[in-house]
């Protein structure tokens, strides 16, 4: 029996002027607003962005002509402290039906004192995806989850103001 290795998961964690509950609140009720535009799997230019507020919700993009592309599913919704979403997203980044073959994106949110929260992102299991090596490749570069996560904070010093 063969087993796959395993691959080190991709971990960012940022301080974001907030609460925790509204930190939170920015991440899932505002996310169209602050993920980036050309991170979408569709053919037609990206509308929206959709995370629903439930575990088993879905999250999803919606095109420009109405088509819809699922990203995968909420696994946890734990307000205002965590969220856990399954990314079924292949290496090369294409849908992948197979949930089995999904990885995880786990972000927490702590509150470090009334008007600050740490925000951790994990994003592991990645040798479940097709095409590992590449997608994590990207995920962890500059205009993976970094730069995902600068628009996020961007997103929540904005609403701050």
């Amino acid at each position: 029996m063969t087993t796959t290795p395993r691959i080190a998961p991709v971990r960012r964690e940022l301080v974001v002027p907030a609460a925790v509950d509204r930190a939170f609140q920015v991440f899932v009720d505002h996310f169209d607003l602050w993920w980036p535009r050309g991170h979408h799997l569709g053919e037609a230019e990206l509308d929206r962005c959709v995370l629903e507020p439930r575990a088993g919700g879905r999250w999803y993009e919606v095109c420009v002509d109405g088509s819809e592309c699922d990203w995968g599913r909420v696994l946890a919704w734990e307000p205002p402290g965590r969220l856990l979403l399954s990314w079924q997203i292949d290496g090369s980044f294409r849908f992948e039906p197979d949930p089995a073959r999904a990885s995880e994106v786990e972000i927490t949110f702590e509150a470090l004192d009334a008007t600050s929260t740490k925000v951790a992102l994990e994003h592991r299991h990645l040798e479940r995806m097709a095409g590992a090596d590449g997608g994590r490749a990207a995920i962890d570069g500059e205009g993976g989850w970094t730069a995902i996560l600068r628009g996020y904070a961007a997103a929540v010093d904005a609403a701050a103001r």
